[in-house]
Parts: C-alpha cells; structure tokens; sequence
C-alpha cells in the first residue's frame, strides 16, 4: 500500500470541476483525505484565478497506474493537452509523492519540484501532511512552508462544499 499526494487546480469552470475531480478520485481511490482549497493567481501567464487543493489516499497501483488513472480524470473532464504548459484549464491532477518514493522518468517525476517552488501546491499538503518528510530533504512540509510563507504570493481560503 502505497500513500500518495496529488495536487489539484482548475480556473474554468473551476468549482464544478473540483468537485467533479474529487468526486471521481473518491471513486478510484475511496477513502481521500483534502486540504482546504485556496484561490490563487495563474503562474506563468495571465489568466483567471485558479483553485488548488491536495488530495492524500492510500492506493495499491503501481506510480505508472495512479498517472493513467489522473490523466483519464483530466480527459473525462475536458483538459486539453494540446494547449501550452501555461494555460488556462478545466483540472490539472499532478502526483507529488508517493510514499518516500524519487522517480524521475518521462512523464513522472516525484517528488513534484512545484512542492518547494509554488505556494499554492507547498501549503495545502503541508496542511494535510505537515509532519511528513520530503523525500529529497528530508525537511517535513511544514518546515518548508514555514520557510515559503513570508515570500509566498496571496491564498485566499476558498469555501468549496467537497
């Protein structure tokens, strides 16, 4: 059994399609812990806010498993992925961990880098798993949010009913 973090985001129809996503990860995946989901800004171009949230459940798929399952997620709810990286999207699922695991093969790489990069991937799993080690530092979530925040761009606390 292997525990796994994914990150979650959308700026089109963006609270439809979150409770779309989380509602099809329940059904993948049953039992998934959430963070609190957060407005922020589009990083990397100019487009509307998105809402971010991370996603913890125990899975028994191998990595290459769990990406097929989020990018049929992504298909099923209209992502495009012939739009650049930057760009405006109904759901972007990105894993970031998964157990203590370090991969880096096309297509996956694990741990995300956008953990220690953007504040809107760092404070929501440090909210759910603020105690947990980054595979690569070994510094807990926390410690690196604690480090991130003061710098970080603007979150804003989302109401979403999931």
């Amino acid at each position: 059994m292997a525990l796994v973090y994914v990150s979650l985001g959308s700026n089109v129809d963006r609270e439809i399609k979150i409770r779309q996503a989380v509602g099809l990860l329940r059904e993948h995946f049953k039992e998934i812990d959430l963070s609190p989901v957060y407005d922020s800004a589009a990083v990397g171009f100019d487009g509307s806010n998105f809402l971010n949230l991370v996603a913890g459940f125990d899975t028994n798929l191998e990595v290459a498993a769990v990406a097929t399952v989020f990018h049929d997620i992504e298909d099923q709810l209209g992502r495009d992925r012939t739009l650049p990286k930057f760009a405006s999207r109904p759901i972007d699922l990105d894993i970031l961990t998964y157990d203590d695991m370090v991969l880096d093969i096309p297509g996956i790489r694990i741990p995300r880098p956008e953990i220690r990069h953007n504040a809107f991937v760092l404070k929501p799993l440090q909210d759910i798993a603020g105690d947990r080690l980054h595979p690569e530092s070994g510094e807990s979530y926390a410690l690196l949010w604690q480090r991130m925040a003061e710098t970080a761009p603007r979150l804003d606390l989302f109401p979403l009913d999931l």
